[in-house]
């Protein structure tokens, strides 16, 4: 391997001075370059990586929580919340069913499943403290996640026009059928204003739901404990808590907006870091562990639910 023929000084050179560069690079690319440096040079600081990832994802997590406002966002999108919750449940109930018909372990399914529902990495980084997902679990599913929001940027708009939604319907198709709210709001302003308007408060409304399916899949977890054998304390997320606290700060205490925005942008930044960071820290091994079937199942609960989607947003 490359990196056996590089002094450990060099590689964490080379290794601190992509860390600099991180801010430039979006989600997807963070990732991607984290995947590069684990199988050519190998992270240098691989003992510490995991803890480092988990504390960097949860405050993540927790900062994101700045950028929402809980009135705004439910009183814009009551509409929207049927077809949340339509979708949300449609999507867990596949994602469990298809994962086990494919043979994929729990904690890969249920990451995917969750990303798929919601809004794809924050779902994820939310998901994956809970049920102490693997890196290799983490980097399968927000892969899966990302190669789909980057289609769905290019092919929605045509797509949307090709069904003749109007601009009302393509922002609900949007909200509901894309992953990541950057996609969202990227794909629903390529058609109008109004489209836009929908399908990010409709995303905000279905981002909501991180909080309950994060509690939800805390205790179902740690009820059936490892293997589901038995039981076990459960172990309360807190960050969770601290992301809710971070939202009704931000709704009822508006004075502190320019904080908040700033907050919100840090823990953006701080998510890139964690991207890279979890896949610096994969191996062949645990990909060939992994194999591609959790990517078919990303790949499947997405059609399913656009299609299904399309199909209840035009005709109901």
């Amino acid at each position: 391997m490359i990196q056996d023929k590089i002094s450990p000084k060099t590689r964490e050179t080379i290794f601190i001075i992509l860390l600099l560069l991180l801010p430039f690079l979006s989600p997807a690319m963070a990732l991607f370059t984290g995947l590069i440096v684990a199988f050519t040079i190998g992270n240098p600081f691989i003992q510490h990586n995991s803890i480092f990832t988990k504390i960097l994802l949860q405050a993540s997590v927790v900062g994101l929580g700045f950028g929402m406002n809980l009135t705004e966002a439910w009183e814009a999108g009551k509409t929207g919340f049927v077809f949340t919750l339509f979708s949300i449940t449609l999507t867990m109930v596949l994602g469990i069913w298809l994962g086990k018909l494919l043979k994929i372990n729990t904690n890969t399914r249920t990451l995917i499943s969750g990303g798929t529902a919601i809004c794809g990495g924050s779902a994820i980084a939310a998901i994956g403290p809970v049920i102490n997902a693997k890196d290799s679990d983490m980097t399968v599913a927000l892969g899966t996640i990302f190669t789909l929001n980057a289609i769905a940027l290019f092919i929605f708009p045509p797509l949307g026009n090709l069904l003749g939604m109007d601009d009302t319907q393509f922002g609900y198709w949007c909200a509901i059928a894309i992953h990541d709210t950057s996609s969202v709001v990227g794909a629903a302003a390529e058609r109008s204003e109004l489209a836009l308007q929908i399908a990010t408060t409709t995303k905000l409304i279905r981002a909501l739901w991180i909080i309950p399916l994060s509690l939800i899949i805390a205790v179902v977890y740690n009820r059936k404990g490892e293997g589901g054998q038995g039981k076990k304390k459960i172990t309360i997320p807190w960050f969770i808590f601290l992301y809710i606290i971070a939202m009704v700060i931000a709704t009822y205490v508006p004075q502190g907006e320019a904080i908040y925005s700033q907050l919100t942008s840090i823990a953006r930044y701080g998510m890139i870091y964690t991207l890279f960071l979890i896949g610096s820290g994969m191996s062949w091994k645990s990909l060939k562990e992994v194999g591609a079937r959790p990517i078919l199942l990303g790949v499947l609960l997405w059609i399913i639910i656009s299609v299904t989607a399309a199909l209840v947003i035009l005709y109901m």
